[in-house]
């Protein structure tokens, strides 16, 4: 079992980074995104406010598909709206990890 699992991870390895990497106009639009209206509950700087932080030291240990899946489907009975209609699940996994590596101001 461990070995299918190693083998089906291993075959899809080459296909995560650059199957999520947004193109660089759809990673400005991204970005805008977080900064405007994440940022309107999770701070502008993104350090929390009604939502929790979303600082890359605060991302650190949570799980990418996790929040990837909270992203997507939002949080019934709290303010996190689902963005599923606006992102992608490849983009919402891209901002996870631009999250979890201090994100960005702007794509050049």
């Amino acid at each position: 079992m461990i070995a299918r699992l190693a083998l089906f991870a291993t075959l899809l390895a080459p296909f995560s980074a650059s199957a999520e990497a947004p193109t660089p106009g759809r990673a400005r639009e991204l970005i805008h995104l977080v900064r405007q209206e994440c940022g309107f509950c999770h701070g502008l700087r993104l350090t929390g406010g009604l939502g929790a932080p979303l600082t890359a030291e605060a991302m650190r240990d949570r799980p990418a598909e996790t929040m990837t899946a909270v992203i997507l489907d939002g949080i019934p009975g709290t303010a996190m709206p689902p963005w599923r209609p606006f992102v992608s699940e490849a983009e919402a996994h891209w901002i996870i990890v631009k999250l979890k590596e201090g994100f960005p101001n702007d794509v050049r």
